[in-house]
């Protein structure tokens, strides 16, 4: 069962059980699809300096239609794309059997969409632009459990 708690931001996050995970060289695979190019680049740089490989897409489609996306361990997902919503995203690998961890960033925040978030299978929502550390945070566990699995 999920539960929503409060951020070091204020933001609500989704705690969530964990789920399967695959390794790719050792490294924790996330990519991450956000139309907003200082948003994309500047997660990629900060999640690359902390060991994750990553890769960015700059529309939804793209992240759906890279081979990657099958076995990533963790998606995170921009809330408004202007192809597809992070929602469509995570039903469409959802139905391809796809099992990781799925984060949505979003500049709308509020306890609605935090909800929704929940129902349609999200980890974490964090607010942009203030998700750094809280981003960070959540990877980090979400790696652990995954070493402590393997």
């Amino acid at each position: 069962m999920r539960s929503m708690v409060q951020s070091s931001h204020g933001c609500p996050l989704l705690a969530m059980p964990s789920v399967r995970s695959t390794q790719h060289d050792g490294r924790y695979t996330i990519l991450v699809s956000d139309d907003d190019p200082g948003v994309r680049r500047g997660l990629q740089l900060l999640l690359r300096s902390r060991g994750y490989a990553v890769w960015g897409y700059t529309t939804g489609h793209a992240l759906l239609a890279d081979p990657r996306a099958k076995e990533a361990d963790c998606v995170i997902l921009d809330y408004r794309m202007p192809d597809i919503d992070g929602f469509a995203m995570l039903r469409h690998l959802r139905e391809i059997g796809w099992s990781g961890r799925a984060i949505m960033i979003s500049g709308f925040h509020d306890t609605l969409l935090a909800s929704r978030a929940a129902e349609a299978g999200f980890d974490h929502v964090l607010a942009k632009p203030l998700i750094g550390r809280a981003l960070l945070d959540a990877l980090d566990r979400h790696r652990a459990e995954t070493l402590r699995k393997h």
